[in-house]
């Protein structure tokens, strides 16, 4: 299929909870809600029709203007040979999204990274914790708002030199 047969298709099917799409965009895809996620995960991994059963990617975006997280699922057939993309909102005081580990195995680790870079929660992941920081980290580092600590049980988190310092650094 196409990507705009996909959006047509997914819009048929689910109306209203489509947010917005983008068929023809470089990066053909919908926005849905995260309430909204499961149920058309499922479709787009079992529908017949669309039988997009590779994660291929998975990331979190932080839409700190708009007060929202977003995680971005890439999708591929193997079957069909096409791809489409979801992106799914959540606020971003409350991150939660349901998880789709059972749906692609990819995404077990995938959503880890984004728990613990981002704070998003995976509401039904069998082991959500952290997988790039430390179990006592504090924070989501990879949050627009999110401010580095100086130091990490006593090791420094930034190398930052005084001017007299910087003219003596080999460049």
């Amino acid at each position: 299929m196409t990507s705009q047969q996909i959006t047509e298709h997914l819009t048929a099917k689910f109306g209203a909870q489509i947010r917005q799409a983008f068929a023809a965009d470089r990066h053909p895809r919908i926005h849905v809600n995260a309430s909204d996620w499961r149920a058309i995960a499922e479709h787009l991994r079992h529908d017949p029709a669309l039988q997009l059963d590779w994660l291929a990617n998975l990331s979190g975006v932080d839409y700190v203007a708009d007060e929202m997280m977003c995680v971005v699922y890439d999708l591929w057939s193997f079957e069909l040979r096409h791809s489409f993309a979801v992106k799914v909102y959540t606020p971003r005081a409350e991150p939660h999204v349901p998880s789709v580990t059972d749906l692609w195995r990819a995404a077990d680790w995938n959503e880890r990274e984004a728990y613990d870079m981002f704070g998003i929660i995976f509401d039904g992941h069998p082991d959500l914790r952290r997988i790039l920081c430390a179990d006592d980290w504090v924070g989501w580092p990879l949050r627009k708002d999110y401010v580095f600590p100086r130091e990490y049980h006593g090791i420094p988190g930034s190398v930052e030199l005084d001017w007299q310092q910087q003219a003596d650094y080999p460049k």
